[in-house]
């Protein structure tokens, strides 16, 4: 029996079908480049039970079960993001003994990678019945023609009142303080020329509540994630609030510290340069991928580094190691995202938002330099602390960790655990250090709230 007689569209191998008598178990790279190829195309249907030369044999119930289970496990495990699959059986003989299983694959929203190992990630496309890896060049073409979160018209009509926080982030940084006029944002395809906001731009419109913008910020005792999280704080709404609670996140668990000049004055130290985190945590949200569900930006601070982790690699020609330092082409995955970030001067259009992170670690060793790694599907960019020279001195802790550090010791007054960290302000204390982490249930008072001589108390 030919695959016609069952499926009568079907005349032979091509961009939509795909023949095989069974699927190997122990390389299914061999079919599931076709899952992962229809995934980025516009579907297909892969038939299993059927020869090259059309001819539906076909296999049993038991095999056929077997199959789905391989496809599910191999679609759970390797294929990133997951395939949508669904199936069809046909018999091939009076008896209903053999059938032909049809695997249905839908096209998908993101660009679909097939991954071997920690370190190896393909992405294939379908050809003309075969399945190939895809050329860099290719890689991004796709990216372009699929993210449809980023650069699509919404039906929102663009009024100002509705975006005044992305409007503050503009006067904030523009270098006049000026706030984007419609035109400006027209010229930048930001808003259509009807007047109505590209899908990018939504997620900075005021309250905004999608998942997708989430960042997830964490402060850690040690050098890994292991052991008590000192600070820690969950953002998400539009992406200008989103980005400047996270600088603020930062900026609290930021040691600063001095060093002596030639004429004999002092210089100030930071921990993280200023320049850095922002160009770092700006590339985060410009090239994070939108269209994996379920995760987010995390950005966690050690004793000695800080990584700023996004889901999406850099869309590059080549590998990312054939690039000199502070070399890397501008290859955009959010068009819209990126131009509103330009619009508010927080992003490089020449790409040099990296060697900005550079230039900020100037006259620093290599074992402090900047440094990117690149995960299947994840982008980490490490910031090191400038001022980690082994075990810290208590004047070099963060104000949340220098409370910590005296809690262990025993119970401490609000009034010394104030004095301790130099915050004259005892509104600003109460708000940035101490009742952050009394929500956290890091510690507790044990007393009156309103009293400076309350003790606090670490829970057990």
């Amino acid at each position: 029996m030919k695959i016609t007689e069952l499926f009568s569209d079907v005349i032979a191998e091509g961009k939509e079908y795909e023949f095989k008598a069974v699927l190997n178990a122990e390389n299914p790279v061999k079919w599931a480049k076709t899952i992962v190829g229809f995934a980025n195309s516009h579907g297909g249907i892969l038939f299993v039970g059927v020869s090259n030369d059309r001819e539906a044999f076909g296999i049993d119930l038991d095999e056929v079960d077997k199959t789905k289970n391989l496809v599910a496990t191999i679609n759970d495990r390797h294929i990133f993001p997951h395939a949508k699959i669904s199936y069809m059986i046909r018999s091939v003989d009076m008896e209903a003994e053999r059938f032909v299983l049809a695997i249905v694959v839908a096209p998908s929203e993101s660009i679909v990678r097939y991954r071997e190992g920690d370190f190896n990630e393909k992405v294939f496309i379908k050809g003309d019945g075969y399945s190939t890896p895809a050329t860099p060049e290719e890689i991004i073409s796709l990216s372009k023609r699929k993210f449809g979160v980023d650069n699509e018209t919404s039906e929102v009509v663009y009024t100002a009142t509705e975006w005044t926080k992305y409007t503050a982030l503009c006067k904030e940084f523009r270098k006049d303080a000026s706030t984007p006029t419609i035109k400006e944002l027209q010229n930048e395809e930001i808003v259509s020329k009807e007047g109505y906001a590209k899908t990018g731009f939504l997620m900075f419109k005021d309250g905004y509540v999608g998942d997708d913008t989430l960042i997830c910020c964490r402060l850690w005792r040690g050098k890994n994630k292991v052991g008590d999280v000192l600070d820690s704080g969950r953002f998400k709404g539009d992406l200008s609030s989103v980005f400047k609670e996270a600088l603020k996140f930062i900026e609290r668990n930021t040691k600063v510290g001095w060093k002596k000049t030639e004429n004999g004055g002092r210089e100030e130290i930071r921990s993280y340069p200023k320049e850095a985190v922002r160009e770092a945590l700006v590339n985060a949200i410009a090239h994070r991928d939108y269209s994996i569900s379920g995760t987010q930006i995390d950005v966690d601070i050690f004793i000695d580094r800080m990584d700023i982790v996004s889901p999406g690699s850099w869309l590059l020609p080549r590998a990312y190691k054939e690039y000199p330092i502070g070399s890397i082409p501008s290859v955009r995955r959010n068009t819209i995202i990126a131009a509103c970030l330009d619009v508010a001067n927080l992003m490089e259009r020449g790409g040099t938002g990296f060697q900005t992170m550079i230039n900020s670690y100037e006259g620093y060793g290599e074992d402090k330099q900047p440094g990117v790694l690149i995960y299947p599907g994840f982008l980490n960019l490490r910031l090191f602390d400038l001022l980690f020279q082994g075990e810290l001195e208590f004047e070099e802790f963060t104000d949340i960790e220098k409370v910590i550090k005296l809690l262990k010791e025993a119970p401490q007054p609000v009034r010394s655990l104030q004095e301790i960290t130099q915050i004259k302000s005892r509104s600003r204390f109460l708000k940035e250090v101490l009742n952050p982490l009394i929500e956290k249930g890091v510690v507790y008072r044990d007393g009156n709230a309103k009293s400076p001589n309350t003790l606090i108390k670490l829970k057990d």
